[in-house]
């Protein structure tokens, strides 16, 4: 069955959105009211964040959602505006290199579309689909649409970790082809959120070292508890299998069907198509191969952006008058990522400088009555709601971490089901968290003509999908290890 795509921000839901967010009020006075224990009903990280959500939801700007936030948490914590901000100032000096990280490697991943390979791959699939109308070959055509973006993700965490900065850069050349095949454009941010976690909360290797080795296992071991010997890959095992069958949920079951988009506003962002050359390929995957390594021995990702940046421009693929214009184009393209991620990670100093991430624990593991299942969930849970407003694992790990850790071993859980536990809560909210890199990226591609929104087309599916799944699995996780 085909699902035209709405037109109109308020069409999105069918819905005036003033009646959407009159009842997202009342459902959430009606849950905060009955469900919340009193004495968590002022906490300050658990009102922030339910308020960042809900405002992101009613589509606030996610900034000034994160902005609001802050500020709410500081009033709640006793602080005052002076110390809120400057709390909030703090964090921000943290973000900042992580908006440098963006800016390089969205200059390089213009460099990449200079030498052709995303409209290469943009032609042979258009190539492909042609005219014809035979279901069966249109059917591969797009399963082959979806495997091509599955492994351009995966492989940007762990072989080529330039993380999100291909996206918007493979995939507009793509949605021409994509609204051909009438592909649900959620299905995609599905696929590449899955691509974007998956092998860093599973697999060593890239970003995958740098979340299990260096911030994981490390946090525990300075948290109390011993992690010799331990395999974070074990660990991580079935935790990874709830998103695997989030993923084949969301490819053979939610968004199989067909989907209409105005195929006239995507025609214009096709025509500033690069060319291709034999020469242009080949400097293409020495860069790639050259930012793989130096990522990898520096462990800085402007580095390893800025070698392959340069090996494009000694190449002649990317001349050097062109080199201003392409750091200003990948600034442009992830600028918005980039302070999204500055003011969460503001938002996150002010929860932490709060001093209620440690009540809200406390207060949770009180509640399960020393019941190890019982006290996995909440931790969870914790996790979650930590993670949906910080919007980072990598970030909330050595925050949760500190907390976690020793109430796991009053509880006797063994060091596998900790790592499980912790590593875990980290992931959660990552792939459903309106701030996190996992989502902004998907839509940063996908959204380039107006048809995808970043909370209903991005962040609600991924957090059906990976978010509820990576709950149920890594509470499997911590109670069986």
């Amino acid at each position: 069955m085909n699902h035209p795509l709405p037109s109109g921000d308020a069409a999105n839901s069918g819905v005036s959105w003033s009646v959407v967010a009159i009842f997202t009020a009342i459902a959430a006075f009606l849950v905060y009211s009955t469900l919340i224990p009193d004495s968590l009903r002022l906490n300050a990280v658990l009102v922030s964040v339910l308020v960042m959500i809900t405002l992101s939801l009613m589509r606030v700007n996610v900034v000034i959602s994160l902005i609001t936030s802050a500020l709410l948490a500081g009033s709640i914590s006793d602080h005052s505006i002076k110390e809120t901000i400057d709390s909030f100032n703090t964090g921000i000096g943290g973000g900042a290199q992580i908006a440098l990280s963006y800016a390089m490697l969205g200059a390089f991943a213009v460099a990449i579309s200079k030498s052709g390979i995303p409209h290469m791959l943009a032609d042979k699939l258009a190539a492909a689909v042609g005219k014809d109308e035979d279901p069966c070959h249109l059917g591969l055509v797009r399963y082959g649409v979806t495997a091509v973006l599955l492994i351009a993700a995966i492989c940007s965490q762990n072989i080529v970790p330039i993380h999100i900065a291909f996206i918007p850069l493979l995939v507009p050349p793509l949605l021409f082809v994509m609204a051909r095949l009438q592909m649900d454009r959620r299905l995609i941010a599905c696929v590449l959120t899955f691509g974007l976690v998956t092998p860093y909360m599973l697999l060593p290797v890239g970003f995958g070292s740098i979340y299990l080795n260096e911030i994981l296992l490390s946090s525990i071991q300075r948290s109390g508890m011993e992690t010799d010997g331990i395999s974070p890959l074990s660990a991580m095992a079935i935790p990874a299998i709830g998103m695997v069958l989030g993923l084949l949920v969301a490819v053979f079951i939610s968004y199989r069907g067909k989907r209409d988009y105005d195929l006239s506003r995507i025609e214009r962002t096709e025509s500033t198509g690069a060319g291709y050359s034999a020469k242009t390929l080949i400097v293409a995957v020495i860069a790639l191969a050259a930012a793989f390594v130096v990522q990898l021995l520096t462990e800085s990702m402007v580095f390893g952006g800025m070698i392959g940046f340069l090996i494009f421009s000694l190449s002649g693929v990317l001349k050097w008058e062109e080199g201003d214009d392409a750091f200003v184009e990948g600034m442009k393209m992830m600028a918005m990522v980039g302070f999204i991620m500055i003011a969460a990670a503001g938002f996150a100093q002010v929860l932490r400088d709060s001093g209620d991430i440690n009540s809200l624990v406390k207060t949770a593991a009180a509640l399960v009555d020393g019941s190890r299942a019982l006290a996995a969930l909440a931790m969870l849970i914790v996790g979650l709601l930590i993670t949906m407003g910080i919007g980072s694992s990598f970030s909330t790990v050595p925050i949760i971490a500190v907390i976690f850790v020793p109430l796991a071993i009053q509880l006797g859980f063994s060091p596998m089901a900790v790592v499980a536990l912790v590593g875990t809560a980290g992931a959660l909210g990552d792939a459903g968290s309106p701030a996190s890199d996992s989502t902004l990226g998907p839509t940063a591609g996908l959204n380039v003509d107006g048809q995808h929104n970043h909370i209903w087309d991005t962040v609600v599916p991924t957090f059906l999908h990976y978010n509820l799944p990576l709950l149920i699995f890594g509470w499997i996780a911590a109670v069986i290890l």
